[in-house]
């Protein structure tokens, strides 16, 4: 078997080991936790780590795998610093009972659910009312205050709207049938803008 490329940091309660295995698969990945041994195993790539520097508590200990590294947490069973991950000194916990029997943790497996909170914030939100902002709704609002316009009017203004529309290609709308109403209505294009009539 192939031994793997690691590296470790310490604080006075936990010793945290990379083991740059990447690619490895979760369910392949067999990691052991005893008091002063650690094992590591993914197909052929093995890490032994006896006797550990310092007793680490089985049961508080865990891993993490990820798509680059296996990051283990290892708990110490009494704070302080190691300084290397294996050696000989002599255990101070020694006389302390602990459970002899090796135990394998399941991967921590945190995950944020990002489109839960993208759709909370969204959902959050409160649309703007027209009389919030003026602007709110945009082509949209505009629409629907031109049809509520055209839906509550009586029969004349529905013609003038109808007629000034048409004959000013757009350009114009107006409500007043008495002007609209006798003669054609001019086409008055946008400020700075050219009317030109296209050959059909």
């Amino acid at each position: 078997m192939a031994t793997i490329r690691h590296e470790f940091y310490e604080t006075e309660e936990r010793l945290t080991l990379s083991i740059f295995d990447k690619g490895a698969d979760p369910e392949q990945v067999k990691i052991d936790f005893e008091p002063r041994k650690f094992t590591y195993i993914h197909g052929e790539k093995s890490l032994l780590l006896e006797p550990l520097k310092g007793q680490i508590d089985p049961a508080k200990s865990d891993y993490t795998v990820g798509k680059v590294k296996v990051e283990v947490r290892l708990a110490k069973a009494a704070p302080g610093r190691w300084g290397a991950l294996v050696g000989d000194t002599p255990d101070p916990l020694a006389s302390f009972p602990t459970s002899v029997a090796p135990t394998t943790s399941a991967p921590r497996k945190p995950r944020k659910n990002w489109d839960g909170i993208t759709s909370e914030i969204l959902g959050s939100d409160k649309p703007v009312s027209p009389d919030q902002d003026p602007n709110a709704g945009g082509d949209a609002a505009v629409n629907d205050f031109f049809q509520k316009l055209y839906a509550d009017a009586d029969e004349d203004t529905r013609r003038a709207m109808m007629k000034s529309f048409q004959e000013s290609g757009g350009t114009t709308l107006s409500t007043n049938w008495d002007e609209v109403g006798k003669g054609r209505v001019e086409v008055k294009p946008p400020e700075g803008s050219e009317w030109k009539k296209w050959a059909a």
